[in-house]
């Protein structure tokens, strides 16, 4: 078995954290500085973490994600949001390859343009299923370089996304996608990993 199919295995949800374990910003920003290899549509980047480290705001999330214990007992809180705006960044993005010859000015007036007017003619519903989409690969991403690192974690959707953003201060152009708890898993109650599907009752070839 290859260590990346031992990490993808012993990677599970957990729903109960040791109290009191603390992760410092630099520890945060090593996890962050590898999740930003995450895919992205047109490498937008949609996705922005708002992590919670401070207990006062943690109480706040806490309350935000209907009291569920573990929010407050992880060592941080992260806020994965998706950029409703993000297509307005494709010029800044490609920039550097213009200036390192990768790309010509054609190609990147191209680029600009058709990404602006996708994002603008499909209206803010596409906006949103792709702030959310790509919010999402890298929340995976993010959890799977978390685990390398020694931490357990929790994606949730179980929290009320106005209150949230009152209480973080949440800009209008962010959407949140989903909630991660993260901190050192109590596995003293752990239950067996749940059922999975076998390839039969989840896998399609060419066409139903």
């Amino acid at each position: 078995m290859s260590e990346f199919t031992e990490l993808l295995k012993s990677r599970r949800s957990a729903n109960k954290f040791k109290p009191d374990v603390a992760i410092g910003r630099e520890e945060l920003d090593e996890l962050f500085s590898l999740a930003k290899f995450a895919p992205s549509a047109f490498n937008l980047q949609h996705a922005h973490y708002l992590a919670v480290t401070d207990s006062e705001l943690k109480k706040q999330v806490h309350e935000a994600a209907f009291r569920q214990y573990k929010v407050l007992t992880s060592s941080a809180a992260i806020v994965v949001l998706g950029d409703l705006e993000a297509y307005r960044n494709v010029g800044p993005i490609n920039e550097g390859l213009l200036s390192l010859g990768v790309i010509d000015r054609r190609e990147f007036d191209d680029t600009v343009s058709s990404v602006h007017a996708m994002y603008e003619s499909r209206g803010e519903a596409f906006k949103r299923d792709e702030a959310i989409r790509n919010a999402s690969l890298s929340a995976m991403l993010f959890m799977m370089i978390a685990k390398d690192k020694g931490w357990d974690t929790c994606p949730m959707i179980g929290f009320d996304p106005d209150r949230l953003i009152q209480a973080l201060g949440i800009p209008e152009r962010f959407v949140p996608a989903l909630l991660i708890t993260l901190g050192k898993e109590d596995t003293s109650s752990q239950r067996p990993r749940g059922y999975r599907k076998p390839n039969g009752e989840f896998v399609t070839y060419n066409r139903f």
